[in-house]
């Protein structure tokens, strides 16, 4: 799928829910189907910065696609970079630099989050797409 397809499955998905208070579950149990990052790279290196809760991130490449694997010690936490993960993994770099986060307004997301969050938010977006950078710049 591409990400443009995903974003509109994540859109969709989110529509079918009345209120926030299922948003947020629904968040939650996204965050149980997260690939999670191999125990040796839950290191400082792969905490991002910016974030309350702490939020690791791994990026590898396999057969030119970007492969994240997280973890957070927060359950929203865990939720919403499993969205992002959904979004971004297993996708080209340059895909993922190209592509924008519209859906995050979209499903009302950044409007919920505590100024916090949202700030965590924006940093695990910069840290993908940083990833990204990196590993364009190897195929290029």
């Amino acid at each position: 799928m591409t990400i443009t397809e995903i974003k509109n499955d994540i859109i969709e998905e989110f529509a079918m829910f009345e209120d926030w208070e299922e948003r947020y579950q629904y968040m939650i149990d996204l965050g149980k189907t997260l690939p999670l990052i191999d125990a040796q790279y839950k290191t400082e290196n792969n905490i991002i910065k910016g974030c309350q809760s702490k939020v690791w991130v791994h990026a590898d490449m396999k057969n030119d696609k970007v492969i994240f694997t997280a973890d957070s010690d927060a359950i929203i936490t865990k939720g919403i970079i499993a969205i992002l993960i959904r979004v971004f993994s297993n996708q080209h770099p340059k895909d993922i630099i190209d592509a924008d986060t519209d859906f995050i307004d979209q499903i009302g997301l950044k409007e919920h989050l505590s100024p916090t969050r949202a700030n965590g938010l924006v940093s695990m977006i910069k840290q993908l797409k940083m990833y990204a950078i990196a590993y364009q710049t190897q195929l290029n």
